[in-house]
Order: structure tokens, then C-alpha cells, then sequence
């Protein structure tokens, strides 16, 4: 089957206008202003799922929908912006003695849930000129993807799930909320189909085997880590996000890193980010450095921090030209050394000028002592990735699993 790239990017847009009518919804019935930071929709394997959730603990409402649009979906608050809208819209309501909110504290936040959660969905019910039910409001308090509705990840049939991942941050105050929605894949995967003549059209299976490839590239990279540093490492997260290209930016931290920045040619064709937090750049150079210095990310710390991405940079770029049976050229790694979004605005602007959306594929490398953490953007030219889907064989992802085996 081949996914129409512009219906994908018309469902982005639903689920952006979806989340700006939840966060204008937050706004007027707490006074709290709120805005949309990113909307993107993800294609990942369920256990790159769990991994994205982490252990964080939320609060929030689960509702499923049916219809025109079936799925579950879940408005989910970390803890302490829970309480913090708790305090506004409930006051006098608390959590009680087990730690847990009290019976006002979760009616108010079932009651948000369910007017923030039916703005998110009126959008869809509109563009798909049907009726999109949503099942009354289930109140959670759970860590991890126990905050989605239960048994989703389980009733997922295939390997891979879609995920509609919107975040919303308040302009004044520490408060976070996200909407999560998970499509049934089978009926998501036919209001995408393209037609048989279709130019933009990208084949889906072969999508979810570049997926792999691209998790399988960053562990390469990560075995590069540790032969240079003797650190253990492994890959975190993986996962390859559908995005409008200007979004491309606020897909970062709101941080400082050091790495590198390469473009590669031919296909695909694009470019490859590898960027280290501050902490983590200092960790790097200490492992690979013999001396002491005075200052870890002067010059010839920096020299070390370019010297790994420049080999984390083979080793990702070996495992896609490994599956793809092909050689990929690449531009010498250039040093940056800046914010997150100044790092990748100027590849959003470059590829920009061609496409509006872009396939984002992201890694994150990590120690198991949390001694650094890495995080790899592949951001893949359009035409020349589906120039690669295209000729990629669905069998070699029989070589895909057999390189994947090779690695331990």
C-alpha cells in the first residue's frame, strides 16, 4: 500500500487545529494562556512507544473515539501541572494522604479532559463530513503508556503504531499537557491510501523497514561510542515523525548542544545531526581525551566532540548504506555548537525550499548510568527518499534482521 503524502500532512494540520482548540479551551477555564509547541504524527515500533513514555507520571483522561475516526486518545499533565491546574480550577480540592487527588481534584480534571478533548476531535469530524463518537471521559493517574487507554499497545495488530503526539506549554507559568491519539492502523492506513498513479505516494511498508534501518544505523553509532570511550551505550528511542517543515526546529530541547552537522548525497540525500548536550559533550571528552583540561569544551575539546561525530557519523550512515546496497556520500562533519532550534533552522529553511513536510528520524543514544545523552536527526530530502523506498526490496528486511542480530 502507498501513503499519500499530502493526506498525511492534511491530518497533521487536523490534529495541530485539534490540540489549538484543547490549549484555547485550557486557556478560558483557567485564565492559564497556553499554546501548541509541536504536533507531529510518528511512526514507531510499540516498544519505542513505551520507551518515549518513559516512566513519567501522569494525569489525565482517556477517551476512546468510534465512528468516522476510531482509536483511543489521551489528554495526559505531568503531576505537577496537574496540580497547578487543579489550584485554578478546583479550589479548596487536594490530593489526598495516598498521594493521589481527591475525588473534586479528579472530577475537574475529567471535566477539562472532556471539553479540551472534544475540541481536539471536532476538527476531524468536520474534514471527514461524518459523526466521530468519543466515549465518556475515564479518569487516570498512571506512569508510562499506563496512561493510554488500557490494552491499546496490546490490540495493536502490526509491529509499528501510528501516534498523533501533541504538546501544549502555558506562556507564564510550568505547565505541560499532551495529547496523544492512536489511530486503528488498518482503518488510518486506508484514509491515507494514494492512488496507483499517484507521484507523491511513499510505499508503507517499506517505511516501516527504513524505520528499522534508521534505529539500526544509531545503534552502529552507538557501538562507535563505546569502542572510543569504553562507555556503555545503547539506543534509547527511535522513531521516524511526520512534521511541517518550520516545526522541524522545536523538535529539539530548549537547550545548548555540541556536535556535528554533515549533509549526505545521492539517495537518500539530506542531513544528519549529531548533538550532544553540554554535560554529555563534557563527559565525551574526558573519555577521550589523555590529558586533563582546563577547559572541557575549548578547542581541543571541541576537536574530540567533532572526532566522534565524524565516526558516529560512518557508523549511521554504514547501516543505511548497508541495507540499501548502495554507497552514501557525505560532506565533512561541520562543528556547531549553539541552541537546538539554531542548529536545525538552517536545514529546515534549505529543505524548505522544496517541501513542506519532512520525515524526521530521531535517536537517542544513552548510557545506562545516565553519563550522556545523544541525540542523532536524520532529515531525509522527500523526493530522494521515496526515490530509496522505491528501490528498496520489502525482502531485505530478512538482511535488515540478520544486520540487527550481527550488532550483539
Amino acid at each position: 500500500m502507498r501513503v499519500d503524502i499530502q493526506s498525511l500532512g492534511t491530518y497533521n494540520r487536523l490534529a495541530q487545529e485539534g490540540a489549538e482548540h484543547a490549549a484555547a479551551s485550557l486557556t478560558e477555564m483557567t485564565g492559564i494562556e497556553t499554546y501548541v509547541d509541536v504536533t507531529n504524527v510518528t511512526l514507531m515500533s510499540k516498544r519505542d512507544v513505551e520507551d518515549v513514555f518513559g516512566g513519567t507520571a501522569f494525569v489525565g483522561v482517556q477517551i476512546g473515539v468510534g465512528g468516522g475516526l476510531s482509536g483511543e486518545t489521551a489528554l495526559a499533565f505531568d503531576r505537577e501541572s496537574a496540580a497547578s491546574i487543579v489550584d485554578v480550577l478546583v479550589p479548596g480540592a487536594t490530593a489526598g494522604d495516598d498521594d493521589e487527588f481527591d475525588d473534586m481534584a479528579r472530577s475537574g480534571i475529567s471535566e477539562i479532559g472532556n471539553i479540551m478533548m472534544g475540541g481536539f476531535v471536532d476538527g476531524w469530524a468536520d474534514y471527514l463530513s461524518t459523526n466521530v463518537d468519543m466515549t465518556p471521559p475515564t479518569y487516570v493517574e498512571r506512569d508510562g503508556t499506563d496512561v493510554l487507554p488500557e490494552g491499546a499497545l496490546a490490540r495493536a495488530k502490526e509491529e509499528h503504531v501510528f501516534v498523533f503526539e501533541s504538546q501544549m506549554t502555558a506562556v507564564d507559568e510550568e505547565i505541560d499537557a499532551y495529547i496523544y491519539m492512536l489511530p486503528e492502523y488498518g482503518t488510518f492506513a486506508e484514509m491515507l491510501e494514494a492512488s496507483d498513479d499517484h507521484d507523491d505516494a511513499i510505499p508503507m511498508d517499506k517505511l516501516t523497514v527504513f524505520d528499522e534501518m534508521t534505529r539500526q544505523g544509531a545503534e552502529r553509532a552507538a557501538e562507535n561510542v563505546s569502542s572510543m570511550t569504553g562507555i556503555e551505550t545503547d539506543v534509547d528511542v527511535s522513531r521516524l515523525s511526520f512534521v511541517p517543515i518550520e516545526d522541524v526546529p522545536n523538535t529539539t530541547r530548549d537547550e545548548v548542544y555540541l556536535g556535528t552537522v554533515m549533509e549526505f548525497k545521492g539517495t537518500p540525500g539530506g542531513y544528519l545531526a549529531i548533538l550532544f548536550d553540554e554535560p554529555s559533550a563534557r563527559t565525551i571528552v574526558d573519555a577521550t581525551v589523555p590529558m586533563e583540561l582546563d577547559e572541557p569544551l575549548g578547542d581541543m575539546g571541541e576537536s574530540a566532540i567533532q572526532e566522534m561525530g565524524n565516526i558516529m557519523t560512518s557508523g549511521f550512515i554504514d547501516g543505511w548504506a548497508n541495507v540499501l546496497q548502495t554507497s552514501i556520500d557525505h560532506t565533512p562533519p561541520e562543528l556547531v555548537h549553539d541552541l537546538g532550534t539554531a542548529i536545525l533552522s538552517p536545514i529546515a529553511g534549505r529543505l524548505g525550499q522544496s517541501q513542506e513536510y519532512a520525515f524526521l528520524m530521531d535517536s537517542t543514544v544513552v548510557t545506562p548510568e545516565g553519563e550522556f545523552n545523544c541525540e542523532i536527526y536524520a532529515i531525509p530530502d522527500e523526493q530522494k527518499l521515496k526515490e530509496a523506498l522505491d528501490a528498496l526490496l520489502v525482502e531485505r528486511s530478512d538482511q535488515l534482521e540478520a544486520n540487527r542480530e550481527s550488532l550483539f
